[in-house]
């Protein structure tokens, strides 16, 4: 944050306001809170295969030590996130969210969510355009987790929403610019 490239315009960097005391005592008391914690990943379908592996290894390791994995049906990052999550073999500690009904996602990861035991769908969505549907799924998750974990663009301005979000429900957001 700060730099010329960052996607902040200087009026919005001087309408922010850094955080009240109490923000950085319940941050820092939620970092160092020992045991399990819900997360929720977010990120861009359109990565690469290095991306892809990083995203699967952290998220194989989130369950492995115990944390609940929260991510929706996408290809790229949801993909990634349920093909390490999987690879744990807890499947107690993997909740995919699916902005609209199984049918109405690729075909290709309706093969991957055949293998989750905690699917959700929202076929209330299916009539709503993918941006809108994705951004109900998405505050759905959020209001899941304790913790948000974030690949994006600059230019993602959904994912970017979603953190700001996040942050404004006093989550502790980690957010991966991939550009």
């Amino acid at each position: 944050m700060g730099g010329p490239n960052d996607g902040y315009s200087e009026v919005q960097l001087q309408d922010r306001k850094p955080p009240a005391d109490i923000d950085y005592l319940a941050e820092l008391i939620a970092i160092q809170q020992n045991g399990p914690k819900a997360i929720g990943f977010f990120g861009t379908r359109n990565m690469g295969f290095l991306h892809q592996n990083l995203i699967e290894i952290l998220s194989y390791a989130m369950v492995l030590t115990e944390n609940h994995v929260f991510t929706s049906g996408a290809t790229g990052t949801n993909a990634a996130v349920i093909r390490g999550a999987l690879r744990a073999e807890k499947p107690e500690l993997l909740t995919v969210v699916l902005p609209q009904s199984l049918s109405k996602q690729p075909p290709e990861s309706q093969e991957l969510l055949q293998q989750v035991s905690q699917l959700i769908e929202m076929p209330q969505n299916d009539e709503l355009s993918l941006v809108e549907a994705s951004r109900i799924c998405n505050q759905d998750i959020v209001s899941r987790v304790q913790q948000v974990i974030c690949f994006a663009f600059h230019d993602s301005s959904l994912l970017l929403e979603t953190c700001r979000d996040a942050k404004a429900t006093r989550k502790i957001v980690t957010l991966f610019y991939l550009d």
